[in-house]
């Protein structure tokens, strides 16, 4: 068979289209309509950024997957899962205490606990791993991972000795930290895999920055700073010397603040985007193939500051680069800041709001699928 009528090899390559299909299904949808189109072959890798789909996508790279049972946001059980392959485990926020857990959407900023997170951190501590990933993305709270920290071995007590859960309302009356860290963390890799660079506190902090997107007003945002700034001092007076630096470190906001919990344990950040290409082989999986297709639900302003597909389109070097996404606010002439040669939007084949249609998504996506296989060939 000759060069011009060999099968070209596409690699699709995106994150989910949140609230309607996670990133194994838009790769699916997408992979059907090339395949439809003639002599495609596709690789599919679906990819996260430490956000939701974070342990879906480490499964789907064949990582295990372990369910366990932890309490969401506001303490009733939910069916919960990690990824493990030996030595790595991948634990998320959002599918342990995330935004899409809270009962019938209702959003509860000071109630909402990192808690479930941190049970499903001791989980994954059973399996012994050498390294726990913490996907940080969606989370419903802002306790500056003090839920997270009870699940963990530490108590906090208020003035008169009580013991308080770990939720935004309680972190102004934290008086005192007793407890250590479990015994079991000791020598595992700790990894906070986040592209948010926010402090823990002030005017670019969690609250005032995240607060709103979780229900908070006004009122509750100036209480929540508040209510990190003194769990930050009684952290320091506890022994976490360190306390107030970590609290000022970028990415100490992310996921409520469960980001400055995390790194006071010694974690150490990296990118959210990058270390999931890392951890699910993108450079090897890229070799060999003509094209790579990625997406996300919006293609934004956001997205050229580093979020998963201008992190793809860096790291594919020659070959083109297509995106998809449910909606592209970012004119024409500003794709070629990520490499990126053409951007496909679901919003353009359709009157209806297909992010909340995961039938007409795939359907959308299939059809796009096709469009692209017919211009490749």
């Amino acid at each position: 068979m000759s060069n011009a009528t060999a099968p070209k090899t596409v690699l699709i390559a995106p994150d989910k289209f949140k609230g309607s299909l996670t990133a194994g299904e838009v790769g699916d949808a997408l992979a059907t309509g090339l395949r439809s189109a003639g002599a495609v072959r596709c690789e599919l890798l679906p990819l996260a950024d430490g956000g939701d789909g974070s342990v879906d996508a480490a499964v789907a790279s064949g990582f295990a997957r372990h369910a366990v049972v932890v309490p969401g946001p506001t303490g009733q059980p939910v069916q919960a899962s990690i990824a493990f392959d030996g030595v790595t485990a991948v634990v998320e926020v959002a599918n342990t205490c995330g935004l899409g857990l809270l009962p019938d959407g209702r959003l509860l900023p000071l109630d909402a606990s990192s808690r479930g997170f941190g049970e499903a951190v001791l989980f994954a501590l059973s399996l012994r791993p050498a390294r726990i990933v913490l996907a940080l993305g969606g989370s419903a709270s802002t306790d500056g991972g003090m839920g997270m920290l009870t699940a963990l071995g530490f108590r906090f007590l208020d003035a008169s000795g009580g013991s308080l859960d770990g939720n935004g309302r309680n972190l102004g009356l934290v008086h005192s930290v007793v407890g250590a860290l479990l015994t079991g963390l000791i020598g595992v890799d700790l990894i906070v895999a986040s592209d948010v660079h926010n402090p823990l506190c002030g005017p670019h902090g969690a609250p005032a920055v995240f607060g709103p997107q979780k229900g908070a007003s006004l009122a509750d945002v100036a209480a929540l700073d508040a209510g990190l700034t003194h769990f930050v001092s009684v952290l320091a007076s506890a022994g976490f010397a360190d306390a107030a630096s970590v609290a000022g470190h970028p990415g100490a906001g992310s996921a409520g603040g469960i980001g400055f919990a995390c790194m006071l344990l010694g974690a150490s950040q990296v990118s959210g985007a990058d270390y999931f290409l890392d951890l699910l082989d993108f450079d090897t999986r890229k070799e060999g193939c003509d094209l790579v297709v990625t997406g996300e639900g919006s293609i934004d302003e956001q997205t050229l500051s580093g979020k998963l597909p201008a992190a793809v389109a860096r790291r594919s070097g020659a070959r083109p680069i297509i995106a998809v996404a449910g909606r592209s606010l970012l004119p024409r002439e500003r794709w070629a800041e990520m490499s990126i040669s053409r951007v496909y939007a679901l919003a353009d084949y359709t009157d209806r709001d297909s992010s909340k249609d995961p039938g007409l998504s795939a359907e959308l996506l299939r059809r796009i699928g096709r469009e692209i296989g017919e211009a490749l060939l």
